[in-house]
C-alpha cells in the first residue's frame, strides 16, 4: 500500500521515530523535545513534501540548527527513515518520500558543514 493520507504520514513518522529514538547515538539530540507536540509539524512537512497539503510554513533548516546534531548522524536518519518507509508503503509516494528524505540528508549535511565549522 502506497502513502495516500495524512493518516499514513502519521503512522511513518511515528513508526520512525519510534526505531531513531532507540539509537543510543540519537537520543541527546531529543532531549527536551515534546514529541506529542512535535510530532504534527513533522506530520506537516511531510504532508507538504508529499501530498501537496497547505499548512506548513516554517523554515526546516532553521528549527534545527541549535542542536545538538553531528552530520553522520543525518545518514543514521535517513537509513532508518528509508528502512522504515520500506516496511510500512510501497508505491510511487513512498519512493518518493524516500528521494525526498535523501535530498534532505545531502542539503542538512552540506549546510550543515558549512555552519557548523
Amino acid at each position: 500500500m502506497d502513502i495516500k493520507s495524512r493518516e499514513d504520514i502519521e503512522r511513518l513518522i511515528n513508526a520512525f521515530y519510534t526505531k531513531l529514538l532507540e539509537v543510543e547515538e540519537i537520543q541527546p539530540v531529543f532531549a527536551g523535545i515534546d514529541f506529542p507536540a512535535h510530532v504534527p509539524h513533522i506530520v506537516s512537512f511531510w504532508s507538504l513534501v508529499l501530498l501537496d497539503e497547505e499548512g506548513y510554513k516554517t523554515n526546516v533548516f532553521d528549527k534545527h540548527i541549535n542542536l545538538p546534531i553531528k552530520a553522520h548522524m543525518f545518514d543514521i536518519w535517513l537509513k532508518i527513515f528509508t528502512e522504515t518507509v520500506d516496511e510500512l508503503f510501497s508505491g510511487e509516494i513512498a519512493e518518493l518520500a524516500k528521494q525526498r528524505a535523501t535530498s534532505l540528508t545531502y542539503t542538512f549535511k552540506a549546510k550543515w558543514e558549512t555552519m557548523k565549522h
